[in-house]
């Protein structure tokens, strides 16, 4: 009788595994017998977009819906759009 348990470990082929890199083994976290030696630094793929010295802040904002469905009509981006001419308004760009 053949039956498949549930949470039952699978047999890998290691040939079939790629490789880690040295950076990944740098960043992976590393434990002894469950026991944390060292947290995971990062993520083991692509290390993402570098943080920014001015990161923007989510806001709720109520907009008329002409304003809004004129900025949407401009494409991707035009909430990025609407943020350069709040700071046109206030004369925060120089």
């Amino acid at each position: 009788m053949n039956e498949s348990k549930p949470n039952s470990t699978v047999d890998w082929d290691d040939d079939d595994l790629p490789e880690w890199t040295d950076d990944q083994f740098a960043r992976a976290e590393f434990r002894i017998g469950g026991k944390l030696i060292r947290p995971a630094d990062g993520t083991l793929t692509k290390p993402g977009r570098p943080r920014s010295d001015d990161p923007k802040k989510q806001v709720t904002l109520r907009l008329d819906s002409a304003v809004l469905e004129g900025f949407r009509a401009t494409g991707p981006g035009w909430q990025s759009r609407i943020n350069a001419e709040l700071r046109k308004a206030l004369k925060l760009d120089s």
